[in-house]
């Protein structure tokens, strides 16, 4: 299967020899493995990872001009993974994609996304001056969820886009719903462009045949993997896929550069060598033990009265393809509160934490690091909350209509970069945004820089604010205020 000998940790090695060695450091960072540090921090943490926190030197190899165990390390995560190239990113999947971005479109240049991506795609688009063709994900309506784009649905934007330089996708979603990648590759490649996806919830995929298939294994050019995410690498470190056939892998290294810090964590970067490791050698089992812990769940959960957790009933939905099971989305509809009320109790009561929640939903995210015990005590839980809320009177139940995606008038670099005025958010109706406004998380944008500010924007934001969620993307903390462009 597999080219390289996965067993090997090239990079985890070189810095066991830089430890083994007992080497005396006259370099930086100025704890020197960690005799310099608090010990309120020093003696939490632990010497050991203190002890390979270092810069960059000749045995350890530099991120920005590998050609140590640093470009060994790549090479076996390419090679696991069925990619030509592979990337470390240090700035997490956000950096990486927006690496992918700034590698296949330039100012002016139009690249089509689906409208619930993540911050880091805009963030990318503004970093480029590429212009933004928005298409629309199908939609939940039960659950209140945006799920994956049909390829139809991108046929028909290349349809009217001819001139568009790319196209961008999310594959999975936050919540495990998987679209027909392999047909919408094969649609963007009909079009001698790059299919690049943000597969920050995917890193798992490919070696488990119970799971959806892999960005690379369909046919992508360029997929940004959140490596921390499911398998076990450290938060802020993630990798970047590269295929070579329509994409430039010396510019993508470029742009890596370009992003990334010039004085990289050799932990972090140690974590992802020894997670590809990981996954590589010993995927199959942990994730088949993982599916069948998050498939035990989703059936008690379905039992528990005002709960549901969907799963391959799904399939037969527009816009999901497959479903990656370990994703738990736990809807709260019925039982007559929120998601974000249910994040809350189970944090503060029972002292579990849940990874986001939305207006009827909750999501729990499994990983080969769960246990039987942990999920039967969020199961036990849940059964206490439902048996405590079932007889009380139901909260407002009505679904948040997303709003139509409004207006595009300028470019969202210029309104991003462009001169600005405060408005409260009522007052501000009409105008062109300078700002962002978004749930986070996940992070998915009801407004961007440079489109109209509707009626229906404001009131779904006052509705998100009024439920609890969090609402950000405004220098207003509180969201009372948005800066406007002047024109």
């Amino acid at each position: 299967m597999y080219k390289l000998d996965q067993t090997q940790t090239p990079l985890f090695d070189a810095l066991m020899e830089y430890v083994n060695n007992k080497t005396i450091p006259f370099h930086v960072p100025g704890h020197k493995k960690g005799m310099g540090m608090d010990n309120k921090f020093k003696n939490f943490v632990g010497n050991n990872v203190l002890s390979i926190d270092v810069t960059v030197f000749k045995l350890v190899d530099s991120l920005h001009h590998p050609e140590g165990p640093i470009k060994k390390a790549q090479e076996l995560a390419a090679d696991a993974y069925g990619a030509d190239r592979a990337f470390f990113s240090i700035n997490g999947t956000s950096g990486a994609i927006q690496a992918m971005i700034l590698s296949v479109v330039s100012h002016g240049d139009k690249i089509i996304i689906p409208r619930n991506v993540h911050k880091s795609v805009t963030a990318g688009i503004i970093l480029s001056g590429a212009v933004p063709v928005y298409i629309q994900p199908e939609v939940d309506r039960k659950v209140g969820l945006a799920l994956g784009v049909t390829p139809e649905t991108v046929e028909e934007a290349l349809k009217n886009n001819p001139d568009a330089k790319a196209v961008l996708i999310i594959n999975p979603t936050y919540y495990g719903v998987a679209a027909d990648i392999k047909r919408i590759a094969d649609i963007v490649h009909s079009y001698d462009i790059p299919l690049i996806v943000d597969e920050a919830h995917g890193a798992h995929l490919g070696f488990n045949n119970r799971l959806p298939m892999s960005a690379i294994s369909a046919g992508a050019d360029m997929s940004a993997q959140s490596t921390h995410k499911i398998i076990g690498s450290l938060t802020q470190s993630s990798l970047l896929q590269v295929m070579e056939k329509r994409v430039d892998v010396n510019k993508v290294q470029q742009v890596m550069n370009l992003l990334q810090t010039t004085s990289p964590s050799y932990i972090l970067m140690a974590s992802l060598d020894v997670a590809r490791m990981q996954i590589a050698t010993k995927g199959k089992e942990l994730l088949d033990r993982a599916i069948d812990l998050a498939e035990y769940a989703r059936r008690e959960i379905n039992k528990i009265p005002g709960l549901y957790c969907f799963g391959d009933e799904i399939l037969k939905k527009k816009g999901v393809y497959a479903l990656d099971p370990t994703k738990l989305t736990i809807s709260c509809r019925e039982m007559g509160i929120t998601g974000n009320k249910l994040e809350r109790i189970l944090a503060e009561k029972y002292h579990i934490q849940l990874e986001l929640s939305n207006l009827f939903n909750a999501l729990a995210v499994g990983s080969f690091g769960d246990s039987k015990e942990g999920f039967d005590a969020l199961i036990s839980a849940l059964k206490e909350i439902s048996d405590e809320y079932k007889d009380l009177p139901k909260e407002n139940r009505r679904m948040l209509d997303i709003p139509d995606i409004p207006k595009q008038i300028v470019a969202p670099r210029e309104a991003f970069m462009g001169d600005k005025t405060p408005l409260p958010l009522r007052e501000s109706i009409g105008c062109i945004s300078g700002e962002f406004l978004m749930a986070y998380p996940p992070g998915i944008p009801v407004l961007c820089p440079g489109e109209v500010i509707t009626p229906d924007i404001i009131d779904y934001v006052e509705d998100m604010k009024d439920a609890g969620l969090y609402v950000q993307g405004t220098e207003d903390p509180d969201v009372n205020y948005i800066r406007i462009l002047n024109v």
